[in-house]
Parts: C-alpha cells; sequence; structure tokens
C-alpha cells in the first residue's frame, strides 16, 4: 500500500532534518560515543551509511562506525594552520606545551590497563619526556612540581575526558592540581585506538622535517589524470567550504579558481542540502554561513568582556578596512567574477590596536570584568582578540600589526555587501 503523498513528503523531510542534524553533529564534533552523545548517536547510526557515502564522495573524509563510536577521519584543508588549537571546555586553547603532553599523555594510555589514576599518567609522562633527547633539544620539559604544568596536564586529561577517552570514577582534578588528592579514571580504549587520524604508520616516514612529516602522513594517492586532479581540487574546495569560515578566491591558485567557476552552484547545493547552511556568495570569496551559530566555539557576536571587545575592535578594524578606498557599487551576487576593484590591503600596526584597545577599555571599564584594569591588560586582550579574529579569517597577522579581511566588513556599523 502506497503512502500518501501528504505523509510521504513528511517522511522524506524528516529524514532530511535527520541526516542534516547527524552531518552537523559530526562536522562539529568528528568524535561522538553512544555513552557522552547519546541523542546525537542515534542519528548518527540511523544514518551511517548516507553519510559515509556522502563524506567520502564529497570532502573525501572516512566515516568509522560501530556501536559504541562514530570517528570522522578529517583532514583538513590546510596542515600548517594553527590559528584554531584544540580548546578543552572552560580552558585556555592548547599551547604548543599542551600538545606535546597530549601525545605523551596518549602514549602512557596505551600502555595502561583497564584504569589510571591522574598521578600514575603524570609520572609516565614524566618518564617518557625525560628519556627522549628530541624533546630535551627542543626545550621541552616536565616537573610535577610546577604548578603551572600540572594544570597543563590537567588540561589535557579534561581534553581527553571530553573525548570520552577517560571516564571519571572518583576523585577532583582541582585537588591534584593543588597537591592534594588523586583521581581514578576508567580507560575507554576503542575510543583511544580511534584518535590517529592519519593514512600511513609514522614509522614508515624516514624525513625528520614537520612540513614533509604532515604532508606524507596524510597523503592520499590519486591518479595523475585529468579525474585524479579535478578530484584532487574538489575535495580541497569541499573540505574549505566546510572547514573554514571563509573561502577567500586569492588563496586559490589558477586552476582551482577555474574549477570552482564551472562547479560553484552544483558544490553549493550539495553543502547546503546535506548540511542545512546557507552560502554567502560574494566578490572576495564565499562563506557557509550557519545561522544557529552551533559550529564555531568562537561565537561573534559573544557575551561577556571578550566578546564584546572583540567585536568592538571588529567594528574598528572594519571602518579601517572601508576607508581605505571607495567601493564600487556592483552585484554582490557575481560571486566569481575576479577582476573587479576592491580596497587595498590595509596594514594597522600593533600600537595603534593596543592603543585603541585602551580607548575601549576607558569607555566600557564600568561594564567589563575588572580584569581589564590590570596593568598591562590592553596587550593581553589584543593578543587574544587577534587570536579570535584570525581565527574566524577576519584578520592576517604580518610583522608588526595585522591586514583585516574583507569578510571583517558584515561588522562594520553600515554594512553593506561585503562577506
Amino acid at each position: 500500500m502506497r503512502p500518501r503523498p501528504d505523509l510521504a513528503g513528511e517522511l522524506d523531510q524528516t529524514t532530511l532534518l535527520e541526516r542534516r542534524r547527524a552531518l552537523r553533529a559530526l562536522l562539529r564534533k568528528p568524535l561522538r560515543t553512544s555513552d557522552g552523545d547519546a541523542e546525537e548517536f542515534v542519528y548518527i547510526r540511523r544514518h551511517g551509511d548516507h553519510l559515509a557515502t556522502w563524506l567520502w564522495r564529497y570532502p573525501g573524509w572516512r566515516l568509522e562506525l560501530n556501536s559504541e563510536l562514530a570517528r570522522l577521519h578529517k583532514i583538513p584543508p590546510s596542515l600548517d594552520d594553527g590559528t584554531r588549537p584544540a580548546r578543552p571546555p572552560k580552558a585556555e586553547p592548547f599551547s604548543r606545551r599542551r600538545y606535546v603532553l597530549l601525545c605523551l599523555a596518549l602514549a602512557v594510555l596505551e600502555r595502561s590497563d583497564r584504569q589510571t589514576v591522574l598521578g600514575a599518567l603524570a609520572d609516565g609522562v614524566l618518564d617518557l619526556a625525560a628519556s627522549d633527547p628530541h624533546l630535551a633539544a627542543a626545550g621541552v620539559e616536565f616537573h610535577l612540581e610546577n604548578r603551572d604544568q600540572r594544570r597543563d596536564l590537567v588540561a589535557v586529561v579534561r581534553f581527553l575526558l571530553d573525548l570520552q577517552v577517560l571516564v571519571k570514577v572518583d576523585g577532583d582534578e582541582h585537588q591534584y592540581v593543588d597537591g592534594k588528592g588523586d583521581v581514578l579514571y576508567d580507560i575507554h580504549r576503542s575510543v583511544l585506538a580511534s584518535l590517529l587520524d592519519i593514512r600511513r604508520a609514522p614509522s614508515t616516514i624516514e624525513d625528520s622535517d614537520l612540513a614533509t612529516r604532515l604532508r606524507l602522513l596524510t597523503e592520499e594517492p590519486l591518479p595523475d589524470s585529468t579525474e585524479g586532479r579535478n578530484r584532487r581540487r574538489r575535495t580541497h574546495l569541499y573540505r574549505q567550504l566546510l572547514d573554514d569560515p571563509v573561502l577567500y578566491f586569492d588563496t586559490l591558485d589558477e586552476d582551482s579558481r577555474n574549477y570552482l567557476r564551472s562547479q560553484r552552484v552544483a558544490i553549493i547545493r550539495q553543502i547546503e542540502n546535506a548540511t542545512g547552511l546557507r552560502a554567502e556568495v560574494r566578490r572576495e570569496g564565499i562563506a557557509m554561513v550557519d545561522e544557529r551559530g552551533q559550529f564555531s566555539d568562537i561565537g561573534l557576536p559573544e557575551e561577556g568582556t571578550d566578546g564584546h571587545l572583540t567585536l568592538l575592535l571588529a567594528e574598528y578594524l572594519a571602518d579601517r578596512l572601508r576607508a581605505a578606498a571607495d567601493r564600487p557599487q556592483d552585484d554582490s551576487s557575481t560571486g566569481l567574477q575576479t577582476g573587479l576593484q576592491t580596497a587595498p590591503p590595509v596594514a594597522i600596526g600593533l600600537a595603534a590596536l593596543e592603543q585603541t584597545i585602551a580607548e575601549l577599555i576607558r569607555v566600557n571599564r564600568r561594564r567589563w570584568a575588572k580584569r581589564v584594569r590590570e596593568p598591562g591588560a590592553p596587550a593581553v586582550l589584543l593578543r587574544q582578540t587577534l587570536d579570535r579574529l584570525e581565527a574566524l579569517r577576519l584578520v592576517r597577522r604580518i610583522a608588526g600589526g595585522v591586514v583585516p579581511l574583507p569578510a571583517v566588513c558584515r561588522y562594520a556599523l553600515d554594512q553593506e555587501d561585503s562577506l
């Protein structure tokens, strides 16, 4: 018996919305477990075959899925992008030291039993760090007596807790930082085994240059043919549109720009239909906009002192960029038309930006957190704010300053037709 046309349409719409929700969940957090993400995990499992096919066909990402976890193995569009470090819940972004500690902690956990305590994990990290001459040569040291370094280790542990690699059984990390207690964890081995996201074993690579090693670890062999080259361009464009806040046309080589010019409509249609994101195409580039604000861990606008300051500085940078040249009046839907007049790059020095921060503090000090009035606060806040703006592709750092990028004009007081 055929379903009524209206019922069939409702079922199709329900399926579409569930698939979008599942895909958005994976893109936002590429590792999901049945215990930690039960509601999202149901939809991922239900539509696993469809998701795996779509992800492999378009961005070229592999989906690992079983009854315990869903792991999207994402190769990023750029291997040298350091603007978006890991951000544990309610903690500072990962530093170089924290990334080293994360790798050492994973090595220790791989050799551990099904349970461990934080003190034993710290001792294992300490032993590995002390036995590796390359770490010492690079100036990386770890001392349990140092409270800041214990705090770094705790940040790594909380990151692993968020990923469900570790499950807390008893204890409190704050007590460990203060040297007053320990914490017991279960180790989720299936999640631990799925973390490594590479195409070949590191031991098979002899080259010591970091950039070369990263490229070889993630290299995807494709035939040197027209179809192979087009697939490489296509997957790279999908990855940029799905992973980066903005794809600027001037960052693409000529072949990629030509390919995008011919395939733009089809690529955008695929992404919009699969994710529910909305494309904004402007003369400078393309942004896939998440109107619900769920995709990024850096929101703008955002509440609180840091969010308000970031928005105000973005407005200042947008006004400076627009004032650099008379903007031509054109149809913003022209998309990939290149050669249109645009404002020249504007470089703004760090000293001028720090003065701007100081003035913003003076005007808003009664509404902002007390820390903005501490000595040296303008310099610290400037660095943190530029980190956020750079991660959102709103500025590009240069020696001694920054260059505002076109997408920052979204936050100008008098918005027109830029990204």
